[in-house]
């Protein structure tokens, strides 16, 4: 049955997309808000097949941790999931993406007029002036930055090194950071065909300390993510054996 309706939700998310993401190319010419909201639409109706067909369900734990306004949150990436589900969370997010994807046609061209953050991972230095930029101005406009700091999808229990501009954006952009963990691969795996039901949890941690030093903020954002991620249920708490102990409450502050 699982199989069965794996087919069935693969088959309907091919049709929805050849289909729809043609007839998206009318908003273009509309101001990036306006393409915003047909993407939130758009993932809206992508999470509906999702928990209709195959029975994948989601919970939000630490919503207290999320502030108003602008927030840059930095989360796990396991799944495709992942990039639809922060649409049901904050208002207007902004998510931060590798620019190889707006090579991909229609997807990409809606990607950048809905103010999607492109970051060219071979241009060195420049990307992350670049990124900042772009960081500054969507803080500035009061939208919601996403940004999965490996920048590349892990399956569960794994993970890959942190990329430095999280570390960017936490520096010069002043918005508050908030760690998010979740387990989304193990019911929708990266490259995988076959769809699980469950729920998946997506828990918001407490948001990282203000004026920490570059390498003291990305090894505590590692410690505490991958550590809330190991506890999530479906993983094994073993897995917390292999995160390192907190910088912060070792006194590590760079202050």
């Amino acid at each position: 049955m699982i199989m069965f309706r794996s087919l069935v939700f693969n088959v309907i998310l091919f049709v929805w997309a050849v289909t729809s993401l043609p007839l998206m190319i009318v908003f273009l010419p509309f101001p990036p808000m306006v393409m915003r909201r047909v993407v939130r639409g758009w993932s809206y109706i992508v999470l509906g097949f999702t928990k209709g067909i195959v029975g994948i369900n989601h919970e939000f734990r630490g919503l207290e941790h999320l502030p108003e306004g602008s927030v840059i949150l930095a989360s796990k990436h396991q799944s495709a999931w992942d990039t639809a589900i922060f649409y049901l969370l904050v208002p207007d997010p902004i998510y931060v993406m590798k620019k190889e994807l707006l090579a991909i046609p229609f997807w990409g061209w809606y990607a950048r007029r809905a103010q999607s953050i492109a970051v060219d991972r071979s241009a060195g230095a420049s990307a992350l002036k670049s990124l900042v930029a772009d960081g500054k101005a969507t803080v500035g406009r009061g939208n919601q930055i996403i940004i999965f700091p490996e920048g590349t999808r892990t399956a569960p229990g794994t993970h890959y090194p942190y990329q430095p501009g999280i570390a960017a954006l936490y520096a010069k952009t002043q918005a508050p950071v908030v760690p998010v963990a979740l387990n989304s691969g193990l019911f929708w795996p990266r490259r995988g065909f076959k769809k699980m039901p469950g729920t998946i949890v997506v828990e918001l941690l407490e948001p990282m300390p203000e004026g920490l030093d570059r390498r003291t903020f990305m090894a505590e954002l590692e410690r505490r993510i991958e550590t809330a991620c190991a506890c999530l249920p479906g993983l094994s708490a073993e897995l917390v054996d292999n995160v390192p102990a907190s910088p912060v409450e070792n006194g590590e502050t760079g202050e």
